[in-house]
């Protein structure tokens, strides 16, 4: 039996998403993956890249050997790292100003506006303690090359290109040219405030 949808490629890209990410939390190879599930190494790679169909039944394999609930492969946990290559911005023109949406994130708290600039070094950077719950850092290459990103799922930015992706787990900014300037923004919705000071007895106490 297949997963009935009104977004099968949705459900797809959710299921892909999950596996891999359980898969590499795990450390687990796609070929261990494989002999615990009881899947083909083919089939396998076909789902983690969101062009397979997977069945209840597989679905059921998957989770027994990720040890998890096979309906946790269905549920959007996090944020997936989110990327727009230069070229496939759009420019909306208005009079004499032009702007280019990198990405909407609904909801308000802490902003965080910055200027990066990383230098090529000697050896590997090492990873960025994880922030808060629910921090996101949006990152636009203004130059050179930088791979950032989850510790696990890494992206490979350009000048021009722009990512999102989420900052409440280990992550890491290695510089791939000799420098690198780029524009981030990191946010934190639903910033915890300041309760108020009740005194002991009310007013006059």
């Amino acid at each position: 039996m297949h997963i009935k949808s009104d977004d099968l490629a949705h459900e797809n890209e959710l299921v892909a998403r999950n596996v891999r990410r359980f898969r590499l939390e795990r450390a687990m190879s796609l070929g261990e993956l494989a002999r615990r599930s009881g899947l083909s190494k083919q089939t396998l790679s076909k789902i983690e890249q969101g062009s397979g169909n997977p069945t209840v039944e597989t679905l059921s394999l998957l989770g027994a050997a990720l040890d998890v609930p096979a309906r946790r492969l269905l549920t959007e946990w996090g944020t997936p790292v989110y990327v727009q290559r230069h070229d496939e911005g759009e420019w909306a023109e208005a009079g004499n100003w032009s702007e280019r949406l990198l990405d909407e994130v609904y909801g308000s708290g802490y902003v965080r506006t910055l200027v990066l600039r990383l230098e090529r070094g000697g050896r590997q950077p090492e990873p960025v303690v994880p922030h808060a719950a629910g921090t996101l850092h949006h990152i636009y290459v203004i130059t050179g090359k930088l791979r950032t990103g989850p510790v696990t799922e890494p992206v490979d930015l350009a000048a021009g290109d722009f990512a999102r992706f989420p900052g409440d787990i280990p992550h890491r900014h290695v510089c791939l040219s000799e420098r690198v300037v780029a524009h981030m923004v990191t946010t934190l919705p639903q910033v915890r405030q300041i309760s108020p000071t009740v005194l002991q007895g009310g007013p006059g106490a």
